[in-house]
């Protein structure tokens, strides 16, 4: 009996030693406390989000990693799992990847994690169930004559509208969206009177990041259908009414700027000589008498423009079309050639090619290609924009759009001008005019003309009665004179006929714009892209506290390893960029060890920092890809500080010795 109790004994004592020198996890603390949120780990608990969220957890002590995982399978089967980190050196997780809309019952998506330590590994803490929910359709907005408007949603890339009675749909940046269709050559109320239209929110996607490639949908559920009604078409003198976005603009010092390209609107179809037209175009301009301009609309028929993404109407290119277009709703296409009054060519922001997106961390200036800023030092740690860094590139695919938006300003103290001009299709038929005194004598190359309205360089005219007729090639035009490629053979008197072929029709503006800019039609308005929110009271930073205890910045004032920061999404950003640096001003932003150059690009809107102990403070910017190539930046946030402390060490005392009694 002595014997076997003895035998009993030392086993146990063996079994005992065994379970802490084996790297079994018997033993070590599972990670409780898993949850999701999507600015600060203490918000208010949920399980369901709009996008993908971030993820903290209770520390294990003794951890030196965390592996981190997203499924969906409570189960964790290995074709189910969609996301996989085993890098995190904090309790904290900011997957970046582009989540499904995708709902169970009582959940569709799983998230654990466990704690790696230096001999074992700790066990998976319970999956925390959630869902992720497509946001609620817009809804109408207040508008105006011509203009769609509805309520923004957060992080949309873009909108879908669709015209139910034109049949088509349209994509836009911003929240609202011209009525072109309804207006363009056909006025009527029979036409523009109601508009049926539903819209819906897009997103972008990250494809590569979910490891079992399920498919994410980008465009969030319709609206129901509304109803857009306009008033009959105005006459009179034109005049701006001011511009629109998610906020309303007469130009005033006191109104607000715009976050996102707005619609412009204006009532009345006359010149200021008191001819109606039914063509407009927007212009704008850097400068109140209207001669830097800097952004051209398409050719619209109805009171407003907004930009699109999908390009202008495919307006009607001689007269049978243009009598055609008279009976139904123009497609998209390309606009034929658009002139000024005095015969500069046109370029319509909607049908430029796209711009090159940003897809490494931009230079400390940003610079349009072929220009160097003055005085830049030659660093490649920067982010020139180049293949120099290639671990700091994202891939970027697909049809971004042509570079509808606009440069940032200092609102109300500087401004963009614009004005409406009417738009006269020319030249379907046989334009011409007389020639002027003192005649053209023979051998000259310049033509004296009573009228050079209707003529474009590069047209071909006919010149003079049989059986002096003869013909040229226009490559210039002053005022009252047309001059050709070649002189003439013979000459012409004054009030023999010029003619200009038939042709295509050109679309050409019917006044100056520094002209009825002088006369008072003109207008003022702002842009200032949205910076992203970091912070509300304090900054949205979740981490361990110095004493090891999971909290927000709300909770302490420093942090024990790397923080995560989290950002809300911002107007316009496709993609946002975020440095950090060890002085508040001047900001000089550190090497990131993940890109090598002075920050990240990133998809997500939380991201994990790596900062070693000290104080640092951070930024957050959005890329705008509709912008024009290498200034795609959109504003900093306010610098937040964030404090890294290290680790309060507290030495356990050992172990008591254990006595063990024989028991006869």
């Amino acid at each position: 009996m002595t014997v076997r109790f003895l035998r009993i004994a030392s086993l146990l004592a063996v079994a005992a030693f065994a379970a802490t020198a084996t790297t079994s996890s018997a033993g070590v603390p599972v990670p409780t406390g898993l949850h999701g949120f999507l600015l600060r780990t203490d918000e208010p608990k949920t399980d369901a989000f709009r996008r993908t969220p971030s993820f903290a957890w209770n520390p294990v002590p003794g951890a030196k990693t965390y592996q981190f995982q997203l499924a969906t399978s409570s189960t964790f089967r290995d074709n189910g799992i969609l996301y996989s980190d085993s890098t995190l050196k904090s309790p904290v997780a900011a997957p970046t990847l582009t989540l499904p809309w995708i709902t169970g019952s009582p959940h569709a998506l799983y998230a654990r994690v466990r704690g790696v330590l230096d001999s074992t590994t700790s066990p998976w803490s319970e999956p925390f169930g959630f869902d992720v929910t497509p946001p609620p359709p817009p809804t109408p907005l207040p508008s105006y004559p011509g203009v769609l408007r509805w309520t923004p949603v957060p992080g949309a890339d873009a909108y879908e509208v669709w015209l139910l009675d034109a049949n088509k749909s349209l994509y836009v940046r911003t929240n609202v969206a011209d009525e072109r269709e309804f207006y363009t050559l056909h006025t009527t109320n029979q036409w523009i009177g109601n508009a049926r239209w539903r819209v819906r929110a897009v997103r972008g996607d990250q494809f590569k990041q979910r490891i079992n490639g399920l498919p994410v949908a980008q465009r969030a559920a319709w609206s129901p259908i509304y109803n857009s009604t306009n008033p009959a078409a105005t006459n009179g003198q034109l005049q701006l009414l001011g511009t629109v976005s998610d906020v309303f603009s007469n130009g005033s010092m006191s109104s607000p700027a715009h976050q996102t390209m707005p619609a412009f609107m204006w009532s009345g179809n006359q010149d200021q000589s008191g001819k109606a037209w039914e063509l407009f175009r927007v212009e704008i301009f850097t400068d109140k008498q209207c001669l830097n301009r800097v952004y051209t609309s398409a050719v619209v028929g109805s009171p407003s423009w907004a930009p699109r993404l999908n390009g202008p109407l495919a307006l009607p290119r001689d007269n049978p079309s243009l009598a055609a277009a008279r009976a139904g709703y123009l497609g998209d296409g390309k606009e034929a050639s658009s002139y000024t009054y005095d015969g500069m060519k046109l370029d319509p922001a909607e049908q430029q090619p796209q711009a090159t997106p940003t897809t490494v961390v931009p230079g400390d200036v940003p610079a349009f290609p072929g220009t160097t800023p003055a005085g830049t030092p030659t660093d490649p740690s920067s982010g020139s924009g180049s293949s120099s860094a290639p671990s700091s590139a994202i891939s970027v695919s697909g049809n971004l759009g042509p570079p509808i938006s606009l440069w940032d300003v200092d609102w109300p103290r500087a401004g963009y001008y614009w004005t409406v001009l009417p738009v006269e299709p020319v030249g379907a038929g046989a334009a011409g005019t007389t020639v002027a005194a003192p005649g053209a004598p023979k051998a000259t190359a310049t033509v004296p003309v009573l009228d050079t309205k209707g003529f474009r360089i590069g047209d071909t005219v006919t010149i003079g009665f049989a059986p002096t007729t003869e013909s040229g090639t226009i490559v210039g035009i002053s005022s009252g004179a047309l001059t050709l490629t070649t002189p003439l053979g013979s000459a012409h008197s004054v009030g023999e006929p010029v003619v200009r072929a038939g042709g295509s029709i050109l679309y050409v503006d019917t006044e100056l714009a520094e002209d009825v800019c002088a006369a008072g039609r003109i207008q003022r308005f702002g842009m200032e892209s949205e910076p992203s929110l970091t912070s509300a009271q304090a900054p949205f930073a979740t981490g361990l506290s110095s004493t090891g205890r999971l909290t927000s910045a709300l909770g302490t004032s420093s942090f024990y390893g790397q923080p995560l920061i989290a950002w809300t999404p911002a107007f316009s950003a496709d993609i946002y960029q975020v440095q950090y640096s060890k002085t508040k001003y001047p900001f000089k932003a550190e090497i990131d060890p993940r890109s090598r150059v002075k920050g990240f690009l990133t998809f997500s809107t939380s991201d994990v920092l790596p900062l070693a102990p000290g104080t640092w403070w951070y930024r957050v910017r959005g890329i705008d890809y509709n912008l024009p190539t290498g200034v795609q930046q959109m504003s900093w946030s306010e610098p937040e500080k964030l404090v890294v402390s290290p680790p309060k060490f507290k030495l356990a005392s050992t172990a008591p010795k254990r006595k063990f009694k024989i028991v006869p």
